[in-house]
C-alpha cells in the first residue's frame, strides 16, 4: 500500500512514473501520517520515534554504514573529492529510506520527493529521533507500506518503491566488461599504449575511457585533431578489436563566441541565466562557462543533439561528469576573495583572523551557495508548483532559483543524452553520470565519484551498493584502486575482488598519481586472473542484472535484507548477498590473509586462485555450517559463497564480452 501525501505545491520532479492506481493522496493533510509528525511552521519537518533496535536503510550514495542510524546527512549534489566519514553528501540526492523495527517485526518507505537541500537527521541530535528538514513547505511525501501477504516486508516495500518510479537502465553487454580509465588520456597513442599492454598481458579489456585531455581546450563535443588525426577511424579501428571508447562530456559549456556550441547555446537561449536575464557564467575546466537549463525540456532536446557528433564517429558509450554542477569560482566570488586578500596586503600587521578571513575567502570560492542562489531555471509552469517566481510566459514557463531544484540538474543532464540516444541511435548506449536523483536510474548508471586510495573506500562502496540498489541504481561501480592518492598493489587486487561483482567494473585514477593500470604491477598474472573470473561469471551477474532490472529486485542486498529473523544479520556490514544465490566476503583491511566470516546458513565456500579456477580450471569448494568461521583468502584467491543448494552458471573465460560464449555454461 502507498500513501502519498502532499504538502503545499510541490516541484513535480517526474521521478515518479506509476504511482499505484489502488493508492491514497492527501493533500495538505497529515491525519493520516501514523508513522510521524508533520510540521509546516518553519519550512517541512518530518519527525519519527525510533525504538532501541529500530534500523534506517537507504539514502543511496552517502558515507556511513548500510544501517543510517546516528549521523547527520544532507540531500545536496555535492563536488566533494574528499569522501571522509563527517561529510554529509556527495554526489547524489536520493531521498528514499526504510525503517525497520525487528522487535515490532515491521518495516515501512518512506520518499521525501524534494529538489532542493534536504537534511536527514537520523537519531544525531536525539538517538531515539528521526528527523527530516526542507527549507519550504512544499513537498510529496510517500509513504509505503509492505504487501499484507508478502513474508519479508523489507524487500516487499522495496520492490514496491522500485515499480513506482520505473525500471532500471540496462547498458550494452560490453559494459559489463573490465574498463580501463585515467585522468590523462589525451591521444591515440595513450589508448594504443593500454591496449597493447592489456592484450600482451592476457588481460580482458572491453572498454578505454577518454577523460578532459582528449578535447580542444576542455570543450565539450570537440576532438584535438593534432592527437587525434582521424577520430572516426581511431574509434573504429579500436572497435575492431573489440574495444569501445568512450569520452567524458562535462556540464559547462566554454563561454567563447567563437565556439558554436556556446554561440548556438546563447542564440537559442537555452542557458541558465542571471536576475538581470544575462547568462550565468561560472569557472570550471575551460575557465568561465555557461550551464545548459536542463530543466527546461526544449533545452534538454539541444543539448542531446550535441552527442551526435561523437556518435557519427562511433562512440557508444559516454560519462557526463561535474554536473552537481560543480563551479570552480564565479566573478561575483572572485571579487570577494581579492577584496579579502587586498585587505590583508594593505594591512601592516594582519592578526590571524585577518589571514584565516583570506584562507576561508579563497576555499569558498568554489560550490559556493551564494553562486548556486544567484542563477535560474526556465520551467514548465505545470511542474514548478510553488517554486516558480514570476508569471507564466507565454511559452507556458516560469523562473526558478537553482538551489531551490539543485538536485535536479545531473539527472536532467544524462536524461537530455538519453532521450536523444533513444530517438537517434539504433544501438544501445552506455551512460554513467557522476550526480543523480531518483528518477535518474531509467537513463543511466553511476559510478561513485572521487574516491581514494583508501582501505576505507573499499569498505565504503560495500555499504554504498545496496543503498544505491534501494533506489533504482543497479548499472554502479567505484573507481577501482581508488581515484585519488597512490594504490598499491596489494589494495588494488582488494579493490578487485570487490569490483568483479560490481555491475560496473571500471579502473580509474587522477593526474598525478600513481599508474594503475593492471600491467604496472608485479606478477600482472594475479590481475589476469581476476579479471579472468569476472568474464567467466557474467552468465551469471548479467543475467542477475538484467532480472533485478525489470522486475525491481536488488542486485546487492545486505545479510538482514534476506534474514529478518537472524540475531546477527543486522550487524554485519562487510559481506554483500547477489542475487538469491551468493554472498561475497571481501578483504577490506591491509596486510590480511583471511578474514572472520558470518554465515546465516550453511553454504559452499568457493575459492578461486591461479590453477585453481581464475582462468580455465575448477574452483576448490568446500561446505561451511552456518556459524562464525575464519575464512583464508590470499592476495591473488577470490572467495565467495554459494547458498545451499544453488548453482551458478559459469562459462569459459575471454579477452572481451565479444569473444564470450554465453551459451556455453557448466556450473559451480
Amino acid at each position: 500500500m502507498v500513501k502519498k501525501f502532499v504538502f503545499g505545491k510541490p516541484f513535480d520532479t517526474e521521478s515518479v512514473v506509476a504511482f499505484p492506481c489502488d493508492s491514497e493522496i492527501f493533500e495538505n493533510s497529515d491525519e493520516k501520517f501514523h508513522t510521524g509528525k508533520i510540521s509546516l511552521e518553519d519550512g517541512f519537518l518530518f519527525e519519527y520515534k525510533l525504538l532501541d533496535l529500530d534500523r534506517v536503510f537507504g539514502l543511496g550514495e552517502t558515507t556511513g554504514g548500510i544501517d543510517k542510524r546516528g549521523k547527520l546527512y544532507e540531500s545536496w549534489c555535492s563536488d566533494d573529492p574528499c569522501h571522509t566519514e563527517e561529510k554529509k553528501s556527495l554526489y547524489g540526492a536520493h531521498n528514499f529510506v526504510v525503517v525497520w523495527s525487528p522487535s515490532q517485526k515491521k518495516a515501512f518507505g518512506l520518499y521525501f520527493d524534494y529538489p532542493g537541500k534536504l537534511s536527514f537527521d537520523i537519531g544525531y541530535t536525539k538517538t531515539d529521533t528521526f528527523y527530516v528538514r526542507a527549507e519550504f513547505p512544499h513537498i510529496a511525501v510517500y509513504l509505503i507500506e509492505p504487501d499484507s501477504g508478502d513474508k519479508n516486508q523489507i524487500l516487499s516495500v522495496i520492490s514496491q518503491f522500485r515499480k513506482m518510479i520505473g525500471k532500471s537502465y540496462v547498458p550494452p553487454v560490453w559494459a559489463f566488461g573490465f574498463m580501463q580509465s585515467r585522468w590523462g588520456y589525451g591521444a591515440e597513442s595513450d589508448l594504443v599504449t593500454v591496449y597493447d599492454n592489456y592484450k600482451k598481458n592476457g588481460i580482458p579489456l572491453d572498454a578505454i575511457f577518454l577523460d578532459i585531455d582528449y578535447m580542444i581546450g576542455f570543450r565539450d563535443f570537440t576532438i584535438n585533431s593534432q592527437n587525434f588525426k582521424d577520430f572516426k577511424k581511431t574509434i573504429n579501428d579500436f572497435k575492431e578489436k573489440n574495444i569501445h571508447i568512450v569520452p567524458i562530456i562535462d556540464a559547462g559549456i566554454k563561454v567563447d563566441e567563437n565556439f558554436a556550441v556556446d554561440k548556438e547555446g546563447i542564440e537559442k537561449d537555452f542557458f541558465c541565466k542571471k536576475s538581470d536575464g544575462k547568462p550565468f557564467a561560472a569557472g570550471v575546466w575551460p575557465g568561465f562557462s555557461h550551464f545548459t537549463d536542463f530543466l527546461n525540456p526544449k533545452a534538454r532536446e539541444w543539448f542531446g543533439s550535441q552527442y551526435k557528433v561523437l556518435l557519427d564517429s562511433g562512440i557508444d558509450g559516454f560519462w557526463n561528469d561535474m554536473n552537481e554542477p560543480a563551479l570552480f569560482y564565479s566573478e561575483d566570488g572572485l571579487k570577494a576573495a581579492y577584496e579579502k586578500i587586498s585587505s590583508a596586503i594593505t594591512n601592516k600587521n594582519p592578526d590571524v583572523y585577518t589571514v584565516w578571513g583570506v584562507k576561508d575567502a579563497v576555499l569558498g570560492l568554489s560550490n559556493s551557495m551564494e553562486d548556486y542562489k544567484s542563477f535560474y531555471h526556465r520551467v514548465p509552469e505545470k511542474i514548478a508548483g510553488a517554486f516558480g517566481e514570476n508569471g507564466s510566459d507565454c511559452d507556458g514557463s516560469v523562473l526558478v532559483r537553482h538551489d531551490k531544484v539543485h538536485n535536479l540538474y545531473g539527472y536532467n543532464m544524462t536524461r537530455a543524452a538519453a532521450e536523444y540516444f533513444e530517438n537517434n541511435s539504433k544501438d544501445k548506449i552506455l551512460m554513467i553520470s557522476r550526480a543523480s536523483y531518483i528518477g535518474m536510474h531509467r537513463y543511466g548508471g553511476i559510478w561513485t565519484g572521487d574516491n581514494c586510495s583508501w582501505w576505507g573506500h573499499i569498505s565504503l562502496l560495500l555499504k554504498q551498493l545496496p543503498s544505491l540498489n534501494m533506489c533504482g541504481f543497479l548499472y554502479t561501480g567505484c573507481d577501482l584502486g581508488g581515484f585519488g592518492c597512490d594504490t598499491s598493489r596489494e589494495m588494488l587486487l582488494r579493490f578487485m575482488s570487490v569490483g568483479i561483482f560490481t555491475p560496473l567494473m571500471r579502473n580509474h585514477s587522477a593526474l598525478g598519481t600513481r599508474e594503475q593500470e593492471c600491467y604496472k604491477f608485479e606478477r600482472p598474472e594475479d590481475f589476469r586472473g581476476i579479471i579472468s573470473l569476472r568474464y567467466r561469471l557474467l552468465p551469471y551477474l548479467y543475467n542477475l542484472f538484467v532480472k533485478c532490472a525489470e522486475e525491481g529486485c536488488m542486485y546487492f542486498k545486505p545479510l538482514c535484507f534476506d534474514y529478518p529473523d537472524d540475531e546477527i544479520a543486522p550487524n554485519i556490514e562487510d559481506q554483500l548477498l547477489i542475487g538469491d544465490d551468493l554472498m561475497i566476503a571481501p578483504v577490506c583491511v591491509p596486510n590480511a590473509t583471511g578474514r572472520m566470516v558470518y554465515l546465516p546458513e550453511p553454504m559452499t565456500c568457493v575459492t578461486c586462485g591461479l590453477g585453481s579456477g581464475l582462468d580455465s580450471g575448477e574452483p576448490q569448494k568446500k561446505i561451511l555450517e552456518k556459524g562464525v568461521h575464519y575464512v583464508e583468502i590470499p592476495l591473488n584467491n577470490i572467495v565467495f559463497f554459494i547458498k545451499k543448494g544453488h548453482n551458478i552458471p559459469v562459462a569459459d573465460s575471454a579477452l572481451s564480452t565479444a569473444e564470450l560464449d554465453f551459451s556455453s555454461k557448466s556450473w559451480w
